[in-house]
């Protein structure tokens, strides 16, 4: 499932290509027809995210809202020939201008929903590192009080959002934090280092659209859009995700992995200790 860093990107991306057009709005697949008839005639007028949803604003109070879920994708097109973009297997939205297409292609949810609406979804959600004021305290105060493991608690997009299962364990092994500690026995300085971790490399992700953790990347990453590049990073590497059965990359003990949240969850039982 695509982490915030994705959805940040997409909504950076959007903005680019639509904001102050009015584009074409249909579902091709024939899914999404009522909806896209609702927009389709109105201005684009920016888009946004939090954690892993998506939002754009239409004009006259309509937002699309989309959750790409698990094999959701929504590409972006500039048109390289005269004529209409062809569609490409199972479009459930497209938005068309002179110059650009996005379609987008099986979502877990695409939705027309009113500006109340939106609210009340973001209301629902946690802190994002992402968004220009995030509050991390609102995740804190769950963290705190839970009797489940951080790692699962990390995964609660009504904890943190944005936080996918390759940010979590990177994040939790970057800081050395035991995976299955529960989270009230976290402490505040433990918490205070995953939140500002996350502040510096979800940004990273969103300039090279690759989650980059290991250090010597991350300062290349650094260096590199400091001097005003973008290395897309091809090698990409990890600390522990992936990894299981392999040797730690700082101690050498054998990675461990366990599905915590439905997902597999991978980590060092040597450096992975702090609480």
């Amino acid at each position: 499932m695509p982490e915030g860093h994705t959805l940040h990107r997409l909504a950076r991306d959007l903005d680019a290509a639509f904001a102050g057009t009015t584009p074409s709005v249909t579902s091709p697949q024939g899914k999404f027809t009522a909806g896209a008839a609702l927009l389709d005639g109105r201005e684009f007028v920016h888009a946004m995210s939090w954690g892993k949803h998506l939002f754009a604003e239409f004009t006259a109070d309509a937002w699309l809202h989309v959750h790409l879920g698990l094999i959701g994708t929504f590409t972006i097109d500039r048109h390289a020939y005269v004529g209409e973009m062809p569609v490409v297997g199972q479009v459930r939205l497209r938005l068309a201008t002179d110059e650009h297409t996005g379609d987008l292609r099986g979502p877990n949810l695409c939705a027309v929903i009113t500006p109340d609406q939106v609210e009340a979804v973001m209301g629902r959600l946690g802190p994002d590192p992402l968004r220009p004021d995030p509050d991390p305290e609102l995740g804190w105060r769950k963290i705190t009080r839970s009797n489940r493991s951080i790692a699962e608690l990390l995964m609660d997009q009504g904890v943190l959002a944005g936080v996918g299962n390759v940010y979590r364990s990177e994040v939790l092994f970057r800081q050395r934090v035991h995976p299955l500690r529960e989270g009230r026995r976290i402490k505040r300085s433990t918490w205070d280092a995953i939140w500002l971790d996350l502040v510096e490399l979800m940004p990273l992700g969103v300039a090279t659209g690759k989650i980059v953790t290991v250090a010597e990347q991350v300062a290349q990453v650094q260096a590199d859009l400091a001097a005003g590049e973008v290395d897309p990073l091809e090698e990409r590497t990890s600390y522990v995700y992936r990894r299981a059965g392999e040797p730690c990359r700082a101690c050498g003990s054998r990675i461990r992995t366990q599905v915590v949240a439905g997902r597999n969850l991978f980590w060092c039982g040597n450096c992975q200790r702090r609480s």
